[in-house]
């Protein structure tokens, strides 16, 4: 029997395993990539002109995972024939830990009342989003099902659109979401993994498209006519506060900026555990159906983490706790924000984007469709690229993803990624069950 298990699973063991050795391959990377982003001439200094530096750190670690030398997850067949699944653990540490710090770390400075002025155009560019994934999905399955029926086909739990409803879930709200469309339509468990790739995969590539962007910034805002003032005036702002109160930090200021921010991990944590037990509660408590299903995202310690962890920078903000910023607060926010940024790249494998080409297929449309209302949107209303980047991204990465695009553009924007995730988590599982009964009226489900 072991010889049938030996022959059937593939050991993917990776050459390091240990997250410390991950860990310091990643820093390594991290260190090389600033190394050679700051060279004032040369091959690398031209590169960089094209290339941001942020998306280089989400790329190399995915050529590290599609190498074999690290891997987020994998499979040991032992000689005795024992199979032992293993994984890292270095996301869970940096979206758990250092995304929180973080958090607190950038929104020190922040000026909230600057980031009410940048108008209407941020919540306009985020709700086209939704409504990009709404209608993507169904408008995918129905030019899919035209080329290849069997790939949107299926019958009873194995039906395709059920899965589907699960991307629709995570690509509006997030992981809860995603959780609640898979109880809801109960689609087959084992085929399940399936469409968690087709997650990981697209959502990350539309990231990385995103993170290119930010890079050629100024050249799209010129094409999408765009007034970018209000923008530029909070990063002024940001920029003149912290010229203002910046000093040379010494030990005493690094230690207290540490006891700020995971002070702020601890309590954010601590409340967190509470509040998404009380409100399992309160969510199980409620009948069966739409209106239950919507609000398990209460239940969610992540969403209720990155909340407190931003309402404790934004009272932080209006304290003497601000002037942090002289002593870096937000350079030492934004190398939490790398190591997250490594961490995610490396979930990726690139040679796995051609195993499943029907489902990635209906993935990549189904992104298509999202991007190409946003960019019509956009250049309708003349929004800023910055409006486009973050509202998708808030949409389809989640508060844990919406800050490292926003803080690409600048730390202090870094909060107007998480507020809009938050809307994101709230009308996740509502905006994903109206997407799923049209790819289901689509397929003939």
């Amino acid at each position: 029997m072991q010889d049938t298990i030996t022959e059937t699973i593939k050991d993917t063991t990776p050459l390091f395993t240990s997250d410390t050795i991950v860990f310091g391959l990643l820093m390594i990377a991290l260190g090389l990539i600033f190394y050679t982003s700051h060279k004032k001439q040369g091959f690398w200094f031209k590169f960089y002109k094209i290339v941001p530096a942020l998306f280089m750190a989400y790329l190399i670690p995915a050529i590290l995972t599609s190498a074999g030398l690290i891997a987020p997850e994998w499979t040991t067949v032992q000689d005795n024939g024992e199979v032992v699944e293993g994984s890292t653990s270095l996301y869970y540490m940096a979206s758990r830990y250092l995304l929180p710090a973080a958090l607190v770390l950038m929104t020190l400075s922040m000026n909230l009342k600057a980031v009410f002025n940048l108008g209407p155009k941020a919540l306009i560019m985020f709700f086209t989003g939704t409504i990009g994934i709404i209608l993507g999905g169904p408008v995918a399955v129905l030019l899919i099902g035209l080329v290849s029926p069997e790939t949107v086909g299926g019958v009873g739990a194995d039906a395709v659109w059920r899965g589907l409803s699960t991307l629709a879930g995570s690509w509006i709200g997030g992981g809860a979401n995603q959780a609640a469309m898979l109880e809801v339509y109960q689609f087959n468990p084992s085929q399940y993994g399936q469409m968690v790739f087709v997650d990981i995969v697209v959502a990350n590539v539309w990231m990385a498209i995103l993170l290119i962007g930010i890079g050629k910034a100024a050249r799209i805002d010129k094409w999408l006519k765009a007034d970018t003032s209000a923008i530029e005036s909070l990063k002024e702002k940001v920029a003149t506060y912290s010229k203002k109160v910046e000093r040379n930090p010494t030990l005493t200021d690094y230690m207290i900026l540490a006891g700020i921010a995971f002070g702020t991990v601890s309590f954010a944590h601590f409340g967190a555990g509470y509040l998404s037990q009380a409100f399992e509660g309160f969510v199980q408590g409620l009948d069966p159906g739409i209106a239950r299903n919507s609000l398990t995202f209460l239940s969610s310690s992540f969403f209720w983490m990155v909340s407190i962890t931003t309402i404790i920078g934004i009272i932080l903000s209006y304290t003497k706790a601000r002037n942090y910023e002289g002593a870096g607060a937000s350079k030492i926010g934004s190398i939490f924000i790398y190591i997250l940024v490594a961490s995610i790249g490396m979930k990726i494998d690139i040679m796995e984007i051609f195993d499943n080409p029907g489902l990635l297929t209906v993935g990549f449309v189904w992104m298509a469709i999202h991007a190409g209302l946003l960019i019509l949107v956009a250049k309708l209303i003349r929004a800023p690229y910055f409006f486009l980047a973050v509202g998708s991204q808030a949409n389809v990465g989640g508060a844990a993803s919406a800050p490292i695009v926003a803080s690409a553009f600048h730390p202090s924007l870094a909060t107007v990624g998480v507020l809009l995730a938050v809307f994101g988590y709230a009308i996740g599982t509502l905006g994903a069950v109206l997407c799923t009964v049209m790819m289901r009226l689509v397929a003939g489900g």
